[in-house]
């Protein structure tokens, strides 16, 4: 089903005129010169947590030094505000409604991204491509059991990881699984043992020739929070000590993340490997409120919230030769567009029976226009925004009334224009309503006992609950 034209008009034009980058034309991918791919996804890092992201007193050398590196996306976002939707977008580039990964997964939970879905690793692997993941994997409710699909289900030769969070905390965790066989307490607090791991994988690949595709998804900075004392060193001048572990846990994820980046200059595949970096969404709680001291930048809302804060986050993507270093750009970006884009740059073409919401970026990097055929749409916890060009509506779900900010000049969401704006209001509920039909319609319902019972009855039973 094509989504409207005058929406997609409008996304386009929108993109057309945000791009900021120069760069001369990419060639396609072709089998001779496919990159590796590793995508390096944070857990609950918030868009002002980083230096490159204007944080003065953060401490992380190797994100800054990256972002220098590639490209800094100023306007990226996850695909939800909680993390397993924005992990299944990731990996599908679908919107997570249509997956039905539509929340966060508790442990137990039927919910889990379904076989039927092709994913990135799976793609890619039947393309000739060596698969990794490591980290967190929070895509199904009954990890490491033949009941449901697991990460080697998925396209992944190879897998280190947790159905959630480091257990019981960051320092040397207790709970991870490889390859379907529990590992007991690791040897390291938790980034850099996944890192250890996939740098061990990369240097014994069987073949170095082939091209890899490596997923690296730490569980910093979501707590339980436990940082090794010679991070928390760096941060000593912080005085509250929950501060000082919460800043120590993400100078810890961006050393692991350094070492990740000096392997593959030990490996001489620098210059034909494209990385991506993000988060899967807003930051943690506010201080007062819990143990999070996540900073989102000045941005309204935070985790789980449907405001800027609660998915706008860093992005930063480097590819030498075809990502000019030390540029930015302000064209909206999701999480769902790193499948097309992966996809393009190693010439495996887009599943064709399936509706792919997210956008090949591969123009951005060339300085080109990015189509978008889908708008940029978030929903959780009873709660929906949707965004057309630099016009974006929160809202309840179903909807009653809205909220309207222009983010060209209101990042920060100070300023509701619905009362001016009401056409404009009625206009971009009215095609919400239609792309809400479009992806309800394709969702699954595992749990359909009766007519009127499922996602909506889950949805509200579960989501109050997010870890």
């Amino acid at each position: 089903m094509q989504m409207n034209e005058n929406v997609r008009l409008v996304l386009t034009a929108a993109v057309v005129a945000a791009v900021s980058v120069g760069m001369t034309s990419v060639p396609a991918a072709d089998a001779t010169s496919r990159p590796n791919i590793v995508v390096f996804l944070a857990d609950d890092l918030g868009y002002g947590e980083l230096g490159c992201y204007g944080n003065p007193q953060a401490v992380t050398p190797n994100l800054d030094r990256f972002a220098g590196e590639g490209l800094r996306l100023t306007d990226c976002h996850s695909a939800s505000s909680v993390c397993s939707p924005s992990r299944t977008a990731i990996l599908t580039g679908r919107t997570p409604w249509r997956t039905g990964v539509f929340t966060w997964i508790p442990e137990g939970s039927p919910i889990h991204l379904r076989a039927s879905e092709k994913t990135l690793p799976a793609l890619l692997r039947a393309a000739g491509y060596d698969t990794c993941h490591v980290g967190k994997w929070h895509l199904n409710g009954k990890f490491n059991s033949p009941e449901q699909p697991q990460p080697n289900d998925h396209g992944y030769d190879h897998w280190l990881g947790t159905q959630n969070n480091a257990a019981p905390s960051h320092d040397h965790p207790t709970n991870f699984v490889r390859n379907g066989e529990p590992v007991g307490r690791a040897d390291d607090y938790s980034a850099p043992f996944i890192v250890t791991e996939a740098a061990t994988w990369l240097r014994e690949r069987k073949d170095p020739q082939r091209p890899f595709f490596l997923a690296v998804w730490t569980h910093e900075p979501h707590y339980p929070i436990a940082s090794a004392p010679r991070y928390e060193e760096q941060h000593a001048a912080l005085s509250d000590p929950v501060e000082r572990t919460y800043r120590a846990n993400i100078t810890q994820f961006d050393d692991a993340f350094g070492r990740l980046m000096k392997t593959l200059d030990d490996l001489g595949v620098r210059d034909t490997t494209l990385v991506f970096f993000t988060s899967d969404n807003g930051p943690e709680g506010d201080g007062a409120k819990g143990p999070g001291r996540g900073l989102t930048g000045g941005l309204r809302g935070r985790k789980r919230a449907m405001e800027e804060g609660g998915h706008r986050v860093p992005g930063i993507v480097r590819w030498p030769g075809h990502v000019k270093p030390g540029t930015t750009s302000d064209v909206p970006v999701i999480g769902t567009d790193i499948f097309p884009t992966a996809l393009a740059a190693a010439g495996v073409p887009l599943p064709d029976d399936r509706t792919i919401d997210g956008a090949n970026l591969m123009p951005l990097f060339a300085g080109g226009a990015v189509e978008r055929r889908s708008p940029l749409y978030w929903r959780w916890g009873g709660k929906v925004a949707y965004r057309e060009g630099d016009w974006k509506i929160v809202t309840s779900d179903p909807p009653k009334g809205a909220e309207l900010f222009n983010l060209a000049v209101d990042r920060a969401e100070a300023h509701d224009l619905a009362a001016k704006e009401p056409e404009r209001v009625s206009g971009m509920l009215e095609r919400l309503a239609a792309f809400t039909a479009e992806v309800e319609a394709e969702a699954p319902d595992w749990w359909r006992k009766e007519p009127g019972d499922g996602l909506r009855k889950e949805r509200r039973r579960r989501e109050p609950a997010a870890p």
